[in-house]
């Protein structure tokens, strides 16, 4: 496999989480590029990156990177996502990847056309514990997947000019959580949800802080969401199959999950390191950009976000970019 020239824009928690896990496995970025110049140099220091951007547009432009991860606010991910596209750049974009379905729809068909890779920076699909469960579940042991049950709640404090309530940096539970339990549930179900009721309580800015789904697909597989921005929850996904069922704890992340037979039996699978969660996806990228595009789960990553478009519509919820 090429060795890719990888860059990285913003210097937030993900883009720092990012290189940590490259250098663990031996590996470097090639370029960061930030708002805040100083923040590049520092953050190119302190993982020995050998080039900084003086402005976005450098890097967006640059021949020598062939893949860029966009790990800024959500709201921003369209434009950059855009004109790296039209410079035949392949870009994995921190979830959730655009605001709306209009977007990707839109940005899925410049990059077919710039022949260029496009991916969401989805942990749960590129976790090596979820292939492990799914091949399980292909085996027939557990039998049908027929309920899900999923939580994430976590206590943000009410300020908000954060980017969790900020309605100008796309804030909101659906957005910023919701789409790592959709995701779960889409890996995990035979075909997109297609019948949903939700309900939820908003934040003073009008943003989504806390919401609850429920949903089912044509072959009758059913799954509940409880989200929270502001009340603690584990992250914790349940499958009810037919003959026991699965619990993942930690799920964005997960390294291991726990089966109960019906007979009372448990057994604990356990697959990759949650260190590594990121390395998954910049490896599973490479090998996208290799030819096995199937690999970063882009139709799923469309079903899910026609999902949280659906919600937001549904709720009213708008945010400046959409209006």
């Amino acid at each position: 496999m090429k060795n890719y020239s990888r860059a990285v824009l913003g210097t937030d928690v993900i883009a720092n989480e990012t290189a940590a896990a490259m250098l663990k496995n031996g590996r470097n970025l090639f370029a960061v590029g930030n708002r805040t110049h100083s923040k590049a140099v520092a953050f190119a220091e302190k993982y020995n990156i050998g080039k900084v951007y003086d402005n976005y547009d450098e890097m967006l432009t640059d021949p020598d990177v062939d893949i860029i991860y966009i790990t800024t606010p959500h709201n921003t991910h369209y434009g950059f996502m855009k004109k790296a596209i039209l410079n035949k750049k392949h870009i994995l974009v921190e979830k959730s990847i655009t605001l709306n379905s209009d977007e990707l729809s839109e940005l899925i068909t410049l990059a077919d056309e710039n022949n260029v890779v496009i991916g969401e920076a989805m942990t749960v699909y590129h976790m090596p514990i979820y292939k492990k469960l799914n091949e399980i579940l292909k085996s027939g042991t557990l039998g049908r997947v027929n309920l899900i049950t999923m939580n994430f709640g976590s206590f943000k404090e009410y300020d908000m000019k954060n980017r969790f309530f900020n309605r100008s940096l796309a804030g909101g539970a659906m957005l910023d959580i919701g789409v790592y339990a959709l995701s779960v549930i889409r890996w995990f179900f035979d075909s997109k949800p297609d019948n949903m009721l939700s309900q939820l309580k908003t934040a003073p800015t009008g943003v989504d802080e806390q919401a609850s789904l429920l949903l089912s697909d044509k072959e009758g597989q059913m799954a509940t969401v409880m989200l929270s921005l502001h009340s603690r929850q584990p992250k914790r996904a349940m499958l009810s199959c037919e003959n026991g069922y699965i619990e993942i704890m930690e799920y964005p992340r997960a390294w291991e999950a726990k089966i109960t037979f019906t007979d009372g039996r448990t057994e604990l699978v356990g697959a990759g390191e949650n260190s590594d969660a990121l390395y998954y996806e910049i490896t599973d990228m490479e090998k996208a950009v290799n030819g096995d595009k199937n690999v970063m789960c882009l139709d799923y990553t469309a079903d899910v976000m026609e999902i949280m478009t659906r919600f937001r519509q549904e709720h009213g919820i708008i945010y400046p970019e959409e209006e």
